[in-house]
């Protein structure tokens, strides 16, 4: 049996914001370096908050530093429950062209932290980001998932 249909469950307000910004290269809720080779970037989500859809071009490596549990929608209409432990780690590359985008919402009872490390080198260009202007900014999350 085939999982359900895509977009399944979500709101029409969730498939707005998805439409909205479809190249949207905030990874993360603070970009904490950026050099000619990387762009490092915390992702800080209290219970219950949300880092809204944002794509991902370059290849990367993140490490869950705190552990939680965590919902996320993909730009492909799918929705994942993830249980992350302590450290876990995982590199992620892209082909020329190839891209992924999703949210994030904080379904623990605890903080949710990741760092975020952005491989300049990869095969594709990376999205436009002002990194003066973002450099040690915090990015805006939301409570939940739009309704």
């Amino acid at each position: 049996m085939d999982g359900p249909a895509p977009f399944a469950g979500w709101s029409d307000a969730l498939r707005a914001e998805l439409d909205a910004d479809p190249a949207n290269p905030r990874v993360g809720t603070r970009l904490i370096h950026a050099d000619a080779r990387t762009r490092f970037w915390e992702l800080r989500l209290a219970p219950g908050e949300r880092l809204g859809f944002h794509r991902h071009v370059l290849d990367y490596v993140w490490t869950c530093v705190s552990g939680g549990n965590a919902v996320s929608h993909y730009g492909d209409g799918t929705t994942q429950t993830v249980v992350y432990d302590v450290g876990e780690t995982r590199a992620l590359d892209f082909e020329r062209g190839d891209s992924m985008m999703h949210d994030i919402v904080n379904t623990g009872t605890e903080d949710l932290v990741f760092t975020t490390v952005e491989l300049l080198a990869s095969a594709n260009e990376p999205l436009p980001l002002d990194i003066e202007n973002e450099l040690g900014r915090a990015v805006a999350v939301t409570p939940g998932v739009p309704s």
